[in-house]
């Protein structure tokens, strides 16, 4: 199995896991002689069949992150880390030149009047280059993706 096959079977069973928790809220509680619509104890069982089983997908897929090589000396798990520090300062840019770029309607020259602080179109390009940099990066790592196979 290759790694995004295995990312693609860890996000179906964070799924199913997310469907017996609802399945198991309706099933947790009901009137005095009625039945649930389900057995929650089979529920359970079932939740914690999956559980174990996203845990072991997880381990596999950490360590083939660890041990496999993007481009130079970086690995996967690296990459990875570079990839969300990306998005991360894009974001707190992007929040930025929103606070910066608010609009205000003085109705009198008594009124405040604010000023931006910072250069919203030299911030601006500095937010398209973060996001080609993530671009890049994401389509390298979905690359390697496809071609590791997920270890042991």
């Amino acid at each position: 199995m290759t790694l995004a096959e295995a990312l693609i079977l860890r996000a179906d069973y964070q799924k199913r896991i997310e469907q017996l928790r609802h399945r198991l809220v309706k099933s947790a509680r009901v009137q005095e002689g009625d039945t649930p619509p389900e057995d929650p104890h089979v529920l359970l069982a079932e939740l914690n069949t999956a559980v174990n089983e996203l845990a072991s997908l997880i381990t596999r897929i950490n360590k083939t992150n660890s041990q496999t090589i993007l481009e130079g000396n970086v690995t996967i798990s690296d990459a990875l880390a570079q990839r969300d520090t990306l998005l991360l300062k894009r974001s707190v840019y992007s929040s930025l030149i929103e606070a910066a770029s608010i609009e205000q309607h003085r109705y009198g020259l008594a009124e405040i009047k604010y000023l931006s602080t910072i250069n919203i179109a030299q911030m601006q390009q500095q937010i398209d280059s973060l996001s080609r940099d993530y671009r890049e990066l994401d389509t390298k790592i979905q690359q390697v993706n496809w071609n590791a196979e997920l270890v042991e």
